[in-house]
């Protein structure tokens, strides 16, 4: 079975996503939907590690329960930029590109779950169809929200 190399994908991926989450969120802070929403809805992929790494040893992968979210210099830089910059028309158009990312990120984590679904349906896997299941959904709400922000701050940016 490939079901392990699949759930190293998605863990990778569920990390660059609550990754993205929270460098947007900081970067972001103004906006204060985008920062709180944007920190809670990484906390679900963060959630989403945990339970994959739990999962994954049954299909032959060890993977690290904890995600990597130990913030690089360049997202220290931006936190301290956001804190003082408040809003404008061309934060809003980096805010766009930025939720653009996170948008491209769950998408492909949602196709990812959808996999990881349908395989577990095949081999007859309750535990790891709940899993697909539940977290396919929290996924579809982290993308849902980045393309109803993106709609919202794009229409502010390019058009008032």
């Amino acid at each position: 079975m490939k079901i392990g190399t699949v759930l190293r994908d998605l863990h990778s991926d569920e990390n660059e996503l609550a990754r993205t989450l929270l460098r947007v969120a900081d970067q972001h802070r103004a906006d204060h939907e985008v920062f709180h929403l944007g920190r809670d809805l990484a906390e679900w992929s963060v959630r989403h590690v945990r339970e994959i790494a739990a999962i994954a040893g049954a299909f032959g992968e060890e993977l690290d329960p904890a995600p990597d979210g130990t913030p690089s210099l360049l997202d220290e830089a931006r936190r301290w930029i956001s804190e003082r910059g408040g809003r404008s028309r061309a934060t809003e158009l980096v805010m766009v590109r930025d939720l653009r990312e996170v948008y491209l990120r769950a998408s492909s984590v949602l196709t990812d779950w959808e996999m990881i679904g349908q395989a577990a349906q095949a081999i007859g896997h309750d535990d790891l169809l709940e899993l697909a299941t539940r977290c396919q959904a929290e996924t579809k709400r982290q993308a849902t929200w980045a393309n109803a922000k993106i709609k919202e701050v794009s229409t502010q940016a390019l058009v008032v």
